[in-house]
């Protein structure tokens, strides 16, 4: 039985009907993941050991019919804690560092019956959109291995997209869930601000980051998100949530309004190729029924500097507790304190953390306050308040989730990361808001996966994934598999 392409609703019908176990199951998993991971490098590390004890623990206790997550195997992206396994962030700075705690999002996936395989690669502490700057592993996309699966969550969205698992958790700071999700052609959702709990994700940049789920289909996606929502006491910034996310997944959405604000179809911001994918998109939307109006978002072209002034002085505040001295990796020759600082650190991060740490440094410091971080902060009402007018007009935006398809690997020079940052400015604007943002497949282009990302106002991801359903439904790009040496491709 092929069970690389199922669906988690299609698996949770084998294992209720009987038809498989979850050992077997997860045997497969594993199997699969032989097959394929060489070529993908979508892990940093597996856990068979405990994957299949509690997949024994499930079979021994009977799938819940009611639960659709129990008994289903999941990737975690590793800047999210475990106990049982390495949390390594993707940096010689973690490289051995076990949690004495699991996160918030992975309590719920334990409580919720699913099997977490393994931990996925990522771009260092989540700094990076292609997944390259990790120090542990070299993930590749699995529709074309010369290209990149995308960042910082590339190793999340590659395990699902390879057939590995049927879903994972990635993080999103400025599009890391929704650019790879787009990559790869997955499903993807950035939540807004609050709706999962940040507990035990390590964090980046504290007011932008959060949590969620890379699945196939949208539905998934919300079974998954009704798991990982709610309010935590240990984290103060999620909010109390009683939403059915599913809940309006298959109405009609014929009278719905759906915004294009002209920012995301710019011809000189966008390639044309990926313009005429998401166009078409729109189209299938209109036909549905729904009504397109034209809006404006006259201030995202401000977004990308806001938003890296914003969140490398927030990464240059939470890395300082990386210091050689609590946790880590820690220089053997220091002969001083401060030596030991610099030399674990220097040692510890790679470029692209450093840089960031440094234009963060500048941005807090007292000559440079005001004219960086305080005007990026300003910045960020104002393309809050844009947002929220927009959505007061229509029920939810649309655009590309990306300007291209997946660039080839070693295309992003380091030598030049102001242009690769220029690259998210159909996403970061999302996150300075704090509004959802669901990425689905909208198409293909040169062969290659294009992602359409649909924007709603603050805790309705029920619509996002009413209006992505809709459109899953009316198109056949969410079936459409990567072929790889002996691996998925049907």
């Amino acid at each position: 039985m092929s069970l690389h392409t199922k669906t988690i609703e299609e698996l949770h019908e084998l294992l209720v009907n009987k038809e498989l176990t979850v050992v077997e199951l997860v045997e497969a998993t594993f199997d699969y993941m032989e097959t394929v991971e060489q070529a993908v490098g979508a892990f940093i590390s597996i856990d068979k050991e405990n994957a299949l004890a509690a997949a024994k623990l499930v079979d021994e206790r009977g799938v819940d019919p009611e639960n659709v997550l129990d008994g289903i195997p999941v990737a975690v992206k590793d800047n999210i804690v475990t106990m049982d396994q390495k949390t390594t962030a993707a940096s010689k700075m973690l490289e051995d560092f076990v949690s004495v705690y699991d996160a918030t999002v992975v309590e719920k996936l334990k409580e919720a019956g699913m099997i977490i395989v393994g931990k996925a690669n990522l771009d260092e502490f989540a700094m990076g959109g292609t997944t390259e700057t990790s120090k542990l592993q070299t993930t590749k996309n699995p529709w074309d291995t010369s290209r990149v699966p995308g960042g910082s969550s590339g190793g999340s969205a590659a395990a699902v997209a390879a057939g590995m698992v049927p879903a994972s958790l990635g993080t999103d700071t400025g599009g890391s869930i929704r650019q790879p999700a787009a990559y790869t052609n997955l499903v993807g959702l950035k939540p807004t601000y609050g709706t999962v709990s940040r507990y035990g994700a390590i964090a980046f940049a504290s007011s932008l980051d959060q949590v969620g789920p890379l699945t196939r289909t949208v539905k998934d996606n919300a079974i998954l998100l009704n798991t990982l929502s709610g309010k935590d006491l240990k984290d103060d910034t999620s909010a109390g949530l009683e939403i059915d996310f599913t809940g309006a997944i298959g109405e009609d959405i014929a009278g719905l309004k759906v915004g294009m604000p002209k920012e995301f179809f710019d011809e000189e911001v966008v390639d044309e190729d990926v313009l005429t994918v998401v166009k078409e998109a729109v189209k299938q939307l209109e036909a549905l029924e729904a009504e397109i109006v034209e809006v404006s978002l006259p201030h995202l072209k401000y977004g990308v500097p806001a938003y890296y002034a914003i969140a490398s002085a927030e990464a240059s505040s939470n890395l300082q507790r990386f210091d050689g001295v609590r946790y880590g990796y820690s220089h053997q020759e220091a002969n001083t304190l401060e030596e030991l600082y610099v030399k674990s650190r220097s040692e510890g991060f790679g470029p692209e953390v450093k840089r960031r740490i440094v234009l963060g440094g500048i941005a807090l410091g007292i000559d440079h306050y005001d004219e960086l971080y305080g005007q990026a902060t300003k910045v960020r009402t104002i393309i809050r308040n844009e947002f929220e007018k927009a959505l007061e007009e229509v029920d939810v935006l649309v655009g590309p989730s990306t300007t291209s398809i997946a660039p080839e690997m070693g295309q992003k020079d380091a030598d030049d990361p102001v242009d690769a940052y220029r690259g998210d400015i159909l996403t970061v604007p999302v996150n300075l808001a704090g509004i959802p943002s669901l990425s689905i497949p909208a198409g293909f282009s040169e062969g290659l996966p294009v992602g359409m990302q649909l924007i709603g106002n603050y805790f309705e991801e029920a619509t996002l994934y009413k209006v992505g359903h809709a459109y899953e439904q009316a198109t056949d790009h969410h079936k459409q598999y990567p072929t790889l040496e002996g691996g998925a491709n049907e």
